[in-house]
């Protein structure tokens, strides 16, 4: 039996276990069906056995990979006895962590932020948080410049769940801001990035309906985007968020705050990181209302603040992001179109894919270019919109490993 680690918020008190839970030894602490009566019931029973964990068998990954292996079979068309015969023990571990990685189900990540931020359901929204905060959390570790490739590519060409992709990517650009250049520790970052999943959740219908909307706001409009982060932290509240940091960052994540980190209140320090790496985004998004900016101009905008002073923050999401984030376009001195796939060692040189020859002609196996190298410099940022080929996603996701990143 292997053991997985759950999160105390994932564990429903009041009302019947849908799994054992057991320590960190595999002593079983309480029984499926069992009802956890208080919160402090539950903490108790974590402290003293180090942790909850349950039978990797329950848990959501172990379930979905045996699914991935069963209609593998049947594309395959293997005999019946074959897909009868499949059960977990059939995976190995590294299996299984590929399955759920080389997926790379960012549509299905996206329909699970989508579902998140739609459906107020106070018993089901803790649950969907951790997990969807889990597999960003997860990507954005082992692999940071596939996950920022596949988000800022969404973000860039898909308006149909507007709201879902640009939280996602928010939230995943505020905790390689924090992880790998402000060094806050992982408690205050997993807390920031579920604000920044959470802060729009007062507006998810509207956000959507406004990237596809071309005519200005309308007065009702204008009151819901105004008064979104509040009603966001009164929704955030009726689903059982009670932290008054994470409330207080979503209630003040549209402030404009100038000034050093070091002067601010924690919770102001989380919206300060969140409302510049929400600009950004946003500054980089299609709508029907207008065009996006290139990344370097959106980038610019978020290095100084709106004193026209360098903004720590900015600098901070620069250094983890890099002015040509991967999933952008670019053109290279050869006149090459390409799409960053890797950050480099600076800002200013990532690795490139060609995807459109100097010609003008679309490339079927991508050329990786070295920008650091002069024959290749990076001449502008393209907009998606000027680029019309269609990209192999899973074929150039390939091509983010093996960062030489410095961290």
């Amino acid at each position: 039996m292997r053991l997985v680690q759950i999160s105390l918020d994932s564990v429903l008190v009041g009302q019947p276990l849908p799994f054992s839970i057991m320590g960190k030894d595999g002593v079983l602490l309480a029984k499926k069906s069992y009802v956890v009566k208080t919160r402090k019931d539950l903490t108790d029973i974590a402290e003293r056995s180090g942790g909850l964990y349950i039978d990797e068998t329950d848990s959501d990954t172990y379930q979905r990979a045996l699914l991935d292996k069963f209609y593998g079979l049947v594309r395959d068309d293997k005999s019946l006895n074959e897909i009868v015969g499949v059960n977990m023990n059939n995976l190995t571990e590294a299996e299984r962590r590929t399955q759920e990685d080389n997926r790379a189900d960012w549509l299905d990540l996206q329909e699970q932020a989508n579902t998140l931020l739609r459906d107020h359901n106070a018993v089901l929204f803790m649950g969907r948080l951790d997990r969807l905060h889990y597999q960003l959390n997860r990507r954005s570790t082992l692999n940071p410049d596939g996950t920022l490739f596949a988000l800022m590519y969404l973000s860039g060409t898909d308006r149909r769940m507007y709201s879902a992709t640009h939280a996602m990517l928010v939230s995943v650009m505020c905790g390689l801001a924090v992880r790998e250049v402000l060094h806050w520790p992982p408690t205050i970052e997993a807390m920031l990035c579920k604000a920044a999943l959470t802060m729009n959740v007062g507006m998810t219908d509207l956000q959507d309906r406004l990237a596809r909307q071309s005519e200005p706001l309308t007065p009702t409009q204008r009151t819901v985007v105004n008064d979104h982060a509040e009603k966001s932290v009164e929704l955030l509240m009726a689903m059982g968020i009670t932290d008054a940091i994470w409330l207080d960052a979503v209630r003040g994540h549209h402030s404009q705050a100038p000034g050093p980190l070091n002067t601010k209140t924690p919770s102001q320090r989380l919206a300060r990181v969140i409302q510049r790496a929400d600009s950004f985004a946003a500054r980089l998004a299609p709508r029907a209302s207008r065009n996006p900016i290139a990344p370097a101009a959106a980038m610019k905008a978020c290095y100084f603040d709106e004193n026209s002073q360098i903004d720590d923050v900015g600098g901070a999401l620069i250094k983890a992001v890099g002015i040509y984030p991967p999933g952008t376009y670019v053109r290279l001195t050869t006149e090459e179109i390409a799409i960053v796939v890797q950050r480099g060692v600076n800002t200013t040189m990532p690795k490139v894919a060609v995807v459109i020859n100097r010609s003008g002609m679309p490339i079927v196996d991508p050329i990786v270019r070295d920008t650091s190298l002069s024959e290749y410099r990076i001449l502008a940022s393209v907009p998606h919109r000027d680029v019309k080929v269609q990209i192999n996603l899973e074929r150039l996701l390939t091509l983010t490993t093996g960062s030489n990143r410095p961290w």
